[in-house]
């Protein structure tokens, strides 16, 4: 640990991340600024559904649970948006299939703002699971490949972190567009990330590894060859991805109706305590990647989630809310630090004529798998009530929109007023 703490504050002192920056072209610079901004917008979108789980279901008529098996049936149609876009990344070059994908996420997200009734509104989430688990693949690939070697940890951390940045996002939106536009406004706050597209054409170009094997024309590996020799490497990254996914939407999807529905925060809290989570996430995410340029990928993930496990007391059980607030932060930034080796991770692991699907396609199977379990997570976190005893919290929220946290004679209304506008200033 003690290890730990002199690479950290070795790094913070020479400012490696400015060095590893001035590193990158024009041309790397604005890949990576696409990437990570297609894959925080497209986590933006996802996540917007679980902070409004309760007011969706009070609109259709439906429990909790029911609700939640929108976020199951994203998480499940991910692996075809994986494949799809995948298979069309390898055969046509990254940067147009990266387009489309974006397009179509952010016309499904705007369709569900529309939906009728819960069935359509279901139908839609399953279509922009297709385009959210077409993103992260192509983005991933297209970044990874356009950086130089040494800075490929650095940035495959802060790239990951997108998708914290996303929550973050989700959290900012949710805050600012909810109280006056339910949740039907927050979908289509959630289309705009089909702007990016305008950028990617004008500022970002192919990926180099993929025009130099156009260029060579190496012939392309059959589909049975890599079933023979990879495999085994697939399952395994597979495998591997569906233990990450249970870490990471374990801990954040559900969170906010936890905060909600058992620990009785209003919208305000809610969206504060949000919003310094995924704080801790982008932190986690940046400082791991780098880490694992120098300690080894797989190191920094077993070290990542040993640490995750032991903070799971003050994540969710303790009845302070200043130790509530630092547990998730301290949790996030662990969960996210060992997802900041990922991109770089599966990249290196994957051959380099299926790059476009193979990084993308293990990491959807993961969510895949991870997905089947999503509704005993809700059903688990509304029979049991937090501890022994229920934390009396109340929360009010007046017509203006200012909240009020409350528990016993312990009130926190002025405090997280304050709180908030550090946050806003930091931000």
């Amino acid at each position: 640990m003690l290890a730990f703490y002199r690479a950290l504050f070795d790094w913070i002192a020479r400012f490696e991340f400015v060095r590893l920056f001035k590193l990158l072209n024009r041309d790397q610079r604005n890949t990576f600024v696409a990437c990570f901004l297609g894959w925080a917008l497209d986590a933006l979108d996802f996540f917007l559904v679980t902070f409004v789980l309760v007011p969706i279901g009070h609109d259709f008529g439906q429990s909790i649970p029911k609700v939640a098996f929108a976020i199951t049936l994203t998480l499940m149609m991910r692996p075809v948006g994986a494949l799809i876009f995948g298979w069309l990344g390898d055969k046509f070059g990254r940067r147009i299939p990266l387009m489309a994908d974006i397009i179509f996420y952010s016309v499904m997200e705007l369709l569900t703002a529309l939906a009728p009734n819960f069935t359509v509104f279901l139908i839609l989430r399953a279509l922009f699971g297709i385009g959210m688990g077409g993103e992260w693949g192509l983005g991933a690939s297209l970044a990874m490949e356009s950086l130089p070697t040494q800075a490929r940890g650095l940035f495959s951390g802060i790239l990951q972190q997108g998708y914290a940045v996303g929550y973050l996002l989700a959290a900012l939106v949710y805050w600012i567009v909810f109280p006056h536009f339910g949740w039907r406004g927050l979908f289509v706050a959630g289309a705009l990330p089909a702007f990016l597209v305008i950028y990617i054409r004008a500022h970002v170009p192919e990926s180099p590894v993929w025009q130099r094997q156009r260029v060579e024309q190496k012939p392309r590996l059959k589909m049975s060859i890599f079933i023979r020799q990879h495999g085994g490497l697939f399952v395994y990254a597979a495998l591997l991805m569906t233990a990450f996914n249970y870490m990471s939407h374990g801990t954040q999807d559900l969170y906010p109706t936890y905060l909600e529905k058992q620990r009785g925060f209003g919208v305000n809290a809610k969206s504060m305590i949000s919003i310094v989570y995924a704080t801790g996430a982008i932190c986690g995410g940046a400082v791991m990647g780098f880490l694992s340029q120098q300690w080894g990928r797989r190191r920094v993930i077993i070290i990542s989630a040993a640490f995750g496990m032991l903070l799971i007391p003050i994540w969710i059980l303790v009845p302070n809310t200043a130790l509530l607030i630092m547990g998730g932060f301290l949790m996030q930034f662990m969960v996210q630090g060992a997802w900041g080796v990922v991109p770089v991770h599966l990249n290196e692991l994957s051959p380099a004529e299926f790059r476009g699907t193979f990084p993308g396609l293990a990491y959807q199977l993961g969510n895949f798998r991870r997905g089947l379990r999503r509704p005993a997570t809700s059903v688990v976190g509304g029979t049991f009530p937090h501890g022994k005893r229920r934390t009396k919290l109340r929360a009010h929220d007046g017509a203006g929109g200012s909240g009020c946290l409350s528990r016993d004679n312990f009130s926190l209304s002025d405090r997280a007023r304050r709180a908030r506008q550090r946050i806003l200033v930091a931000f």
